[in-house]
């Protein structure tokens, strides 16, 4: 099986290089050709267009920045869907809208092709470490026939429904790390303000009933003022806002999903540390 694989920030690498482990043939664009020098050389191919990577390949992962990013590599003069034949199967990795998904497995089946909108959690760690966990819309049988692709780079794959579930799953995933990234700010905050030692206080939550992802994957990053990027704290941003306005349109009120965005488009827009990681997020409290 060929694959393709677009956009190498620090999830598409890590994904792409368990790929090769795997022993598979990957096909690879970026829109900086730079930024796939690492997957280049470990094995991957480089290809100058989507369109043109499509025609080689058997199955294409997308995995971008944003929303207007997947429109562009699907739809734009040189996208996709150029070159997309019937029996391909075409994965959106990118954390996106429902809407947009929708419509490019609505536009595939039009065609006969395959298509499945697959957003994954477990940041830069789980990336390169083969662990991710995977949330699948789409057509179940699709699903069932790249199982075995999926293993190769996550632990956990769940199927959640028709086109558009996977990116409603991990809408349901941000909500979540929104009172996590903001409980475990706000912990530390606070422990710093009572002069208590941080690092013993990171230890004890994370042995009791505080314990979580955040905390101790981002905690020692903020102990050692490291605010590389697992995720970026612009595309946190942006899946608050999709959460937020998919919330509206069902009607449901969120409001500490609301105070997070507050949070971080106060770090992001007004700070400029949009390519800071989330855990930047301390920085609001702390020069």
């Amino acid at each position: 099986m060929k694959i393709g694989f677009i956009g190498t920030g620090v999830m598409g690498t890590g994904i792409i290089n368990n790929l090769l482990k795997h022993g598979e043939e990957v096909w690879a664009f970026n829109r900086t050709k730079e930024h796939a020098k690492e997957v280049i050389s470990n094995g991957a191919t480089w290809v100058n267009s989507p369109a043109k990577l499509t025609a080689q390949v058997d199955v294409v992962l997308t995995m971008v920045g944003f929303p207007h990013d997947v429109e562009e590599v699907y739809y734009g003069t040189d996208g996709i869907m150029q070159s997309a034949r019937a029996g391909q199967y075409l994965i959106d990795m990118t954390t996106s809208t429902p809407a947009l998904d929708q419509r490019i497995a609505q536009d595939g089946a039009k065609r006969g092709i395959h298509v499945l909108d697959a957003p994954v959690s477990g940041g830069d760690i789980g990336a390169k470490s083969g662990t991710l966990t995977v949330m699948v819309g789409g057509d179940q049988d699709d699903l069932a026939a790249l199982d075995g692709l999926f293993r190769e780079f996550s632990k956990v794959v769940t199927y959640f429904g028709p086109a558009g579930s996977g990116q409603n799953a991990k809408m349901a995933n941000q909500i979540m790390i929104a009172g996590t990234m903001t409980g475990m700010t706000e912990a530390f905050v606070y422990a710093k303000a009572a002069g208590l030692d941080l690092q013993q206080v990171m230890t004890t939550l994370q042995a009791g009933a505080a314990e979580n992802f955040s905390l101790g994957s981002y905690g020692p990053r903020i102990l050692k003022n490291d605010y590389t990027p697992g995720f970026f704290a612009k595309h946190f941003l942006k899946d608050l806002r999709i959460a937020l306005t998919t919330a509206e349109q069902l009607k449901v009120d969120l409001p500490g999903t609301t105070e997070a965005k507050r949070l971080y488009e106060k770090l992001v827009d007004e700070k400029g540390h949009g390519n800071d990681g989330t855990q930047a997020l301390i920085k609001l409290w702390w020069a």
